[in-house]
């Protein structure tokens, strides 16, 4: 039962930071135009993810976009300025899209 217990305990712990970003994502709105796994509106997040992978600057860049907004990059739909999510919320969130794989 103690085992049991301590897997469980250690799971939660290593999922916890991916379900909070996510939940982040779903409170700022983010998710109403996006998906982990498959374009919505926008791009998934993975594909998101794999387009920048290895980029030093990606996490900024990204940022920059979920709080300015930005076009031409994903197709001819642009992606507004969220001005509800702050510069340390848009670098979480672009964190998490990174992360997703």
């Amino acid at each position: 039962m103690k085992r049991a217990l301590f897997a469980l305990t250690a799971l939660a712990a290593l999922s916890a930071p991916a379900l909070a970003d996510q939940a982040l994502a779903t409170a700022k709105n983010c998710m109403a135009c996006h998906a982990s796994d498959k374009k919505l509106v926008g791009p998934a997040y993975k594909e998101v993810a794999t387009k920048y992978a290895g980029q030093k600057d990606a996490v900024d860049r990204l940022a920059v976009k979920i709080m300015k907004g930005g076009s031409g990059v994903w197709g001819p739909v642009p992606m507004p300025a969220n001005a509800q999510v702050n510069e340390a919320e848009a670098k979480k969130l672009a964190a998490w899209v990174l992360s997703q794989k």
